[in-house]
């Protein structure tokens, strides 16, 4: 399917990570490719788990060879080990992308609602609902994590990443401008 660009999107987790590889036209048609979820024992030690997670991540680039990774960004949650858990397993993400020379970008959960249903608040069965759709699917993607990484795999693929270095800033949605103002703030 050379006309089409091949999207791993990966919903971290400790205990769950989505992934999902998703085959996209330039018509912004799409089909699925893979679903699945990486499960690591809450039991282990934590550098037990993150090797669960990337050697889950690692079998799904070897067997399907995207383009492209799409990571879910998380911004803050309330639950301090849910976010560190999160970050860990997005920078396991984000490496083996690196690792196998694939770009990678990350999403916003807001951005990838609004690219998804059209709304940036929609709820966890709206997106399931348009992912089954534009997908074809006889049934809602599960769990939920699975289909959050098949909507992070859709919406990179339809926005086809984030902008140029060179964008005007009135191109970016607020949330892009806040990640990039961050982002400088760190290499000073």
């Amino acid at each position: 399917m050379a006309s089409a660009l091949r999207v791993l999107g990966i919903d971290p987790g400790l205990t769950r990570c989505g992934v999902g590889v998703v085959d996209v036209r330039r018509d912004r048609s799409a089909s699925l490719v893979h679903v699945g979820v990486v499960r690591s024992a809450p039991d282990l030690p934590i550098e037990q788990r993150l090797a669960v997670i990337a050697a889950g991540i690692r079998s799904v680039l070897a067997e399907h060879g995207p383009d492209v990774v799409a990571v879910e960004r998380v911004f803050a949650q309330h639950n301090r080990s849910t976010v560190m858990g999160t970050a860990q397993a997005s920078g396991i993400a984000l490496m083996l992308a690196g690792e196998h020379g694939l770009p990678a970008a990350t999403h916003t959960p807001s951005e990838v609602k609004a690219a998804i249903t059209g709304y940036g608040s929609a709820d966890k069965l709206q997106v399931q609902t348009m992912v089954a759709r534009v997908l074809r699917l006889d049934a809602l993607p599960q769990p939920a994590d699975a289909a959050d990484a098949l909507a992070l795999a859709l919406c990179h693929a339809w926005r086809r990443g984030p902008a140029p270095a060179g964008a005007a800033a009135g191109a970016l949605t607020p949330a892009q401008r806040a990640w990039a103002q961050a982002e400088q703030a760190t290499r000073r």
